[in-house]
């Protein structure tokens, strides 16, 4: 199985490819233990998305997220703290609640310009070919697997045979348990049922027994943890996931063609609102806490689980997807004739090169 981090996200914490990650989050993860302390250094390792784009004149852009949703904090981030300014831009937030394929058809039609979306949601719309090009990774974490303390379930292959809620059978971390299902040696589509709740409504389900476990994402999945005392039994950064993306940015695929200094711009504004997020989770939960309706600590709490100083970008997010596509493959979500190739280099784009 391939593992994460690629060679090319050594050199750019060694300071010498386009993205560097924060001196904080260098000392938190074991896979750069071992770089000398001077490439630790916070002038060093202060964030970098190549030579910085700032537009001639002022750039009107829409951009689609998810307002109740932690894992879209950098948006607001780039908002309150003027990153999006800082690059001439002026970003209309327009918060989407339809189905993906529409949001997919909004970003593709220009009704808007770009948009924040985890990948495992998009990747099985994308292959039916919006012209939408998935152009950074935002952050990893955030989607949750949870039992009762007396179920018994205490790992992912426990789960045989057990009814697993969720809110939509499309829904990310739907397809994101199943390639762990997977890869316990179960078969997802067979192995467990799946039943679908709203996603106020899975831990009830889950206390009445109708379901024996459920995925759900943060802010509803932590504080419902919390909140019922349950046993997390894996997210997205368990094991070999740990340096996975699951939040991507998505841009519209005539707009990187005919303007691309304003994707690259676009680009630039929300992963170094992404650096400020993971360097300050605290003041960047204080800006969200609105838009969650959430305790501003627990989101500060969330937001230091996640990994948002990770942004993989260019040939590393084209590797990712390309692995994500495989597993997806693997677990019937993809049609098995899918050149995963192929398709990573058709809905990746790198807008900073």
């Amino acid at each position: 199985m391939y593992r994460f981090p690629t060679r090319r996200t050594f050199l750019r914490a060694a300071g010498f490819g386009s993205a560097l990650v924060p001196a904080a989050a260098l000392a938190q993860h074991t896979f750069l233990h071992g770089l000398p302390p001077e490439l630790l250094d916070s002038a060093i390792c202060r964030a970098s998305f190549g030579e910085s784009v700032v537009l001639p004149q002022k750039r009107a852009l829409k951009l689609t997220w998810n307002a109740t949703a932690i894992c879209t904090v950098g948006v607001s981030v780039a908002k309150e703290k003027g990153y999006f300014e800082k690059h001439n831009l002026d970003v209309e937030l327009i918060n989407f609640g339809g189905s993906t394929d529409q949001l997919l058809e909004a970003i593709a039609t220009a009704k808007a310009d770009a948009g924040i979306g985890m990948a495992l949601r998009w990747m099985k719309p994308l292959e039916g070919g919006f012209d939408v090009k998935i152009v950074a990774g935002i952050h990893g974490g955030c989607m949750r697997l949870f039992a009762t303390e007396q179920g018994g379930i205490k790992k992912i292959a426990d789960l045989k045979g057990k009814a697993i809620g969720v809110t939509d059978l499309a829904a990310p971390d739907r397809n994101f348990f199943s390639i762990m299902l997977h890869q316990a040696g179960l078969d997802p589509n067979k192995d467990v049922e799946w039943k679908v709740f709203p996603g106020d409504v899975l831990p009830v389900a889950l206390k009445k027994g109708e379901v024996q476990a459920f995925a759900l994402g943060d802010p509803l999945g932590w504080l419902a943890r919390d909140r019922d005392g349950l046993f997390e039994v894996a997210n997205n950064l368990s094991g070999d996931f740990g340096h996975r993306t699951c939040c991507v940015l998505g841009i519209r695929g005539a707009l990187i063609r005919q303007e691309k200094p304003v994707a690259a711009a676009l680009v630039q504004s929300l992963l170094e609102a992404q650096e400020w997020v993971s360097t300050n989770p605290d003041a960047a939960a204080a800006i969200f806490a609105p838009y969650a309706k959430a305790p501003a600590d627990k989101l500060a709490a969330m937001l230091r689980s996640h990994t948002h100083h990770h942004n993989p970008l260019g040939g590393d997010l084209r590797e990712q997807i390309a692995v994500y596509a495989t597993e997806l493959k693997s677990v019937a979500v993809f049609k098995p004739s899918t050149d995963v190739q192929k398709y990573a280099a058709r809905v990746t784009a790198d807008v900073l090169a």
